[in-house]
């Protein structure tokens, strides 16, 4: 889990953009580790803390049911964007949206 400022803000500059409906997504590679880095980011303007956290269980959870099947050795960092109403999240669509995102990142490892 990424915490500090100098963390999003190098994956944020040098990371690769990723779109989907509800998130954006910036994906850096990493050195070579057993693990990926994740961060969530969601500005203070879309909405009140309630909410904000409640997002942020959304994607912490939809991570978690998606890690073993991704690569590892990278930093992700997830933007809610602004455009879109916090009323639209749910688990569901986050989930979909995650999976949009892996796919065009490529970072699913291949099912054999």
């Amino acid at each position: 889990m990424m915490k500090k400022n100098y963390e999003f803000k190098y994956v944020l500059s040098k990371g690769q953009y990723y779109s989907g409906k509800y998130m954006e997504a910036f994906i850096k590679k990493g050195r070579e580790q057993q693990n990926n880095f994740l961060g969530i980011a969601i500005g203070v303007k879309i909405a009140k803390a309630v909410k904000r956290n409640h997002i942020k269980r959304l994607i912490r959870e939809n991570y978690n049911r998606f890690e073993q099947d991704i690569k590892t050795g990278f930093h992700i960092v997830f933007l809610w964007k602004k455009k879109v109403a916090i009323e639209n999240a749910t688990f569901e669509s986050v989930q979909k949206d995650m999976k949009i995102i892996f796919d065009k990142a490529n970072l699913l490892k291949e099912k054999v």
